[in-house]
């Protein structure tokens, strides 16, 4: 144990509770669940030792990257937790165009910074804060992803830890297996990653946004008018519908986005168009038209949206379905916020895009996320029934769920098809056969499936 460049924590020492749940964005933090151990890695080596580790003591081992998972996956009663947040390199390769980064390495924050100053962009996650481990993981819903495709997409590369604690390279021709479950399996994949091998793409020249503010009294007909519409607009637009209180309002509005991704203001104006065409446009509390904007801006205005030192109760869904059904099923979960701070999001990923083939493989052309977030431990029974019955309403057309934004411990759904969740349990058979990697949080067995289906 006196082998890590990073440090081994071991209950009972002063700073365990800390190295346990230190990391963890969500302050709704578990207290049922106590690690065996927690190794704060410094390097690929401290992984490889730690995996060893766990095998000699007959421990399961978890992995944290950024901290952000909703569930805190990554802290499990009686096994090795390996916090990577110590472990820290970033690089690019500017003959391929490939940046390679250790999981905790921060999207917002610490990735795209560093390729602007190369020309070149990531497609990570919106909140700058998180970590890319987790998210690649879990397939990656980033900056325009109905555009660019999922992030998970651009991985060409991962080194991996395996279940006999040996690093290795994983890509589409060499040690394949692991290439094919790291891209979608989340916190069931069964290794450890230390680096990705990331493809970059040229820094958009030209971001503009459109913005219309709407009273939630029109909820119904804005929302009906994007269903129809939102597969038309260009790929070079992420669209989201938000439900939010602003800061300087008292009630929560419908707020209908778009933001261009491209090389000149007027190639901007063309894409933004069909959103500011509108047919309730002139009933808008306030709009916004295909102004300039900066990544640096869409970056503070998600850190604004969700806020560290907060409790959050997160659910999602893949919806589909015509609009007279999807549209009054979302009503609760879009019009009846429990919290100020309380947000829901409708995603566009229309028109979708066939998709490569790696274990992410279940989406939809609508995805709904929400999120609740509040300070008060006395409120969590009642904000947590809320949610569960907002997400109820949907079921009826809800496809599925994104992993990103769930926890099994509260409600399992469908999140991969039904062939890769079967090639996903027969690669960890054979990587992984006596179970050293903890898998899924869940308050039952994962079975791939709508709970309302069983």
């Amino acid at each position: 144990m006196d082998d890590f460049t990073g440090t081994l924590y071991l209950p009972g020492d002063p700073d365990f509770d800390d190295a346990c749940f230190g990391r963890v964005f969500n302050a709704r933090r578990p207290a049922d669940r106590t690690p065996a151990a927690v190794l704060r890695a410094a390097n690929e080596r401290d992984v490889v030792e730690g995996v060893r580790l766990a095998v000699d003591r007959g421990w399961r081992v978890s992995v944290r990257a950024g901290g952000h998972s909703w569930a805190a996956w990554s802290v499990r009663r009686d096994a090795l937790l390996i916090d990577l947040g110590d472990f820290h390199e970033l690089s690019y390769d500017a003959e391929t165009g490939i940046a390679t980064a250790t999981p905790s390495v921060r999207g917002g924050d610490e990735l795209n910074p560093f390729l602007a100053g190369f020309g070149r962009f990531f497609n990570g996650g919106h909140c700058p804060s998180v970590g890319i481990g987790g998210f690649l993981l879990q397939g990656g819903q980033g900056w325009n992803a109905r555009g660019w495709g999922w992030a998970a997409e651009s991985v060409v590369a991962v080194d991996v830890v395996t279940a006999e604690g040996e690093p290795v390279r994983a890509d589409a021709t060499t040690n394949s297996d692991l290439f094919w479950a790291a891209r979608g399996a989340g916190p069931g994949f069964f290794g450890v990653v230390t680096r990705f091998h990331l493809r970059t793409r040229p820094l958009p020249r030209h971001l503009a946004h459109t913005v219309h503010a709407y009273p939630l009294d029109l909820f119904d007909e804005v929302m009906t008018w994007l269903h129809g519409m939102h597969h038309t607009v260009s790929e070079l637009v992420e669209i989201v519908a938000v439900t939010q209180t602003l800061p300087d309002r008292e009630e929560p509005v419908l707020l209908v986005t778009g933001l261009s991704m491209t090389d000149t203001a007027g190639q901007a104006a063309e894409a933004l168009a069909p959103l500011a065409a509108c047919p309730y446009a002139d009933r808008a509390l306030f709009r916004v038209e295909a102004r300039p904007t900066t990544l640096a801006e869409q970056t503070d205005r998600q850190r604004l949206a969700n806020p560290e030192g907060h409790r959050y109760f997160v659910d999602n869904a893949w919806l589909t379905g015509p609009a007279e059904r999807v549209v009054p099923a979302a009503r609760k979960v879009f019009t009846e916020l429990p919290t100020r701070r309380s947000f829901t999001i409708w995603f566009s990923m229309a028109p979708l895009r066939p998709l490569p083939d790696m274990a992410f493989s279940l989406q939809s052309e609508i995805y709904c996320a929400s999120y609740v977030v509040h300070d008060d431990p006395g409120r969590d029974a009642e904000l947590r029934a809320w949610l569960d019955g907002a997400m109820a309403e949907l079921r009826p057309v809800t496809a599925g769920q994104y992993l990103g934004d769930s926890d099994f411990t509260v409600r399992r759904l469908r999140f991969m098809g039904d062939a890769q969740w079967r090639r996903l349990n027969e690669i960890r058979a054979a990587r992984d056969p006596k179970g050293l990697f903890a898998g899924y949080l869940s308050a039952g067995t994962v079975t791939n499936t709508n709970d309302w289906e069983r």
